[in-house]
């Protein structure tokens, strides 16, 4: 069956594109996340007119993202990637449309649908890691994966400092200013869509499965499991190097999420700032927007622009010890945050931290996790991963604003400091037990 057709293709070449149409549509798609993560919780604060709803935004967007990863997986496993990743795509770019018409309509009930749907863009740019690995060798997986995660550099960088060039789109367009930047990311989520329905032929996902299969029933491997979260859990637990590449993720993405979340809140209320509303006038909050933006934009960077690095790391150096250092900066991160929680610039240098080791930790552990489970396992497995990387984020979400009242600033990046410190050790144990081999891995490479 199409044995001519795909003998014909030259898979690295497949692969080289496939890398270069994610890595494109992830730029075009990042503007909408880093808008989002810098003027959602002012957004939520302005139209409810209380700062307890500070982390709703965050808390929809990843819980979204968390539900949404697992059909979006079985939707990859039945129809390819393309389909999968448009599919995410554009209900992000209908969730961009709404938070305009939330601010609009001053309801914030539509505030947190549009957040929602934009969840659902998360899950798709999350996924997209993965299909850059789909037709990727062993010794390159990290470097593939690495690629992709590093292209939303530009768009997600540009959310957050779109505030004033959105104000002026905003008002050309009879908008309120705030909402500007949405206009962008709704732009961006379109061609990134449009992109990827276009150009993603063929489907890595599906290339890889017929090249598998015309290599015999050896290399083929498992048949795919069923698309839920115990099936995916009980591939992850037959598997340590797996189980370990699945904490060190979430883990990461909990400390980012909590601590990245309520630092805008922080910022506000250390610069002085006094958000007011978006209806005439000029506010008070101005330059503290400004200076909010910057972090944040600043903090994506640390996400996204080292990803080249640390691939090279997880090719060369091995997937465990750079999850241990993710998980160190992690920690490094935390505490500068947490003693300087009175000075803008240590927290501001301790955001850059943030982002940089979770960034190390998402793309090691996530290169782990696809090489340590057997073929037909993957999908799945990868969905479960998103999915309690989600839950892990609407988790750290939804307590970062308690803990921020109860215990301030500095408490909260102690609470996230405990986590980072249990990954770091079992990432350190694992690192001294020696290398291991991964599944579908020849025996004499042990890139660890």
């Amino acid at each position: 069956m199409n044995t001519t057709s795909t003998t014909a293709l030259d898979p690295q070449r497949v692969q080289r594109r496939s890398v270069f149409l994610l890595s494109s549509a992830q730029l075009l798609s990042g503007v909408g996340n880093g808008a989002t993560l810098s003027i959602g919780s002012l957004l939520a604060v302005d139209l409810t007119g209380s700062e307890a709803w500070a982390g709703s935004i965050t808390t929809v967007l990843t819980l979204a993202a968390a539900i949404a990863a697992l059909p979006l997986a079985r939707l990859a496993e039945s129809r390819g990637r393309r389909v999968g990743l448009v599919t995410g795509l554009v209900a992000a770019m209908a969730g961009a449309l709404l938070i305009i018409v939330s601010v609009m309509s001053q309801l914030f009930v539509v505030l947190l649908l549009g957040a929602a749907f934009l969840g659902l863009g998360t899950a798709a740019n999350l996924q997209a890691r993965f299909a850059a690995v789909d037709l990727a060798q062993p010794e390159h997986r990290g470097r593939s994966l690495s690629t992709v995660v590093w292209a939303i550099t530009i768009g997600a960088v540009a959310g957050p400092n779109l505030i004033q060039p959105g104000a002026v789109v905003g008002a050309a367009l009879g908008l309120p200013p705030i909402v500007g930047p949405f206009v962008f990311s709704a732009a961006g989520l379109l061609l990134a869509a449009v992109l990827l329905f276009v150009g993603l032929r063929p489907d890595p996902l599906l290339l890889a499965r017929r090249l598998a299969a015309a290599d015999g029933p050896a290399e083929a491997g498992e048949k795919p499991i069923r698309g839920t979260v115990g099936s995916g859990l009980r591939a992850v637990r037959s598997s340590p190097q797996a189980m370990l590449a699945l904490t060190a993720v979430v883990g990461a993405h909990g400390v980012m999420v909590a601590v990245m979340s309520m630092t805008p809140l922080h910022l506000q209320q250390l610069l002085g700032g006094s958000h007011q509303g978006h209806h005439g006038g000029t506010t008070e909050s101005t330059d503290a927007l400004v200076i909010i933006g910057v972090t944040i934009s600043l903090h994506i960077a640390g996400m996204y622009a080292l990803s080249p690095l640390w691939g090279w790391l997880t090719d060369r150096a091995g997937r465990l010890q750079t999850i241990a250092l993710g998980h160190g900066l992690l920690l490094l991160a935390v505490f500068i945050a947490g003693v300087g929680q009175h000075e803008p610039i240590l927290v501001t240098s301790g955001l850059i931290l943030l982002g940089l080791g979770w960034s190390a930790a998402t793309i090691a552990g996530s290169t782990l996790l696809a090489e340590s489970v057997a073929p037909g396992q993957r999908v799945t497995v990868q969905g479960v991963s998103d999915t309690l990387m989600g839950a892990a984020g609407a988790v750290g979400g939804a307590t970062s604003g308690l803990l921020l009242a109860w215990i301030g600033y500095q408490g909260l990046n102690i609470a996230s400091s405990m986590v980072a410190a249990a990954v770091l050790a079992l990432a350190g144990v694992a690192a001294f037990r020696g290398p291991v081999r991964h599944a579908g891995q020849p025996r004499q490479q042990t890139p660890q």
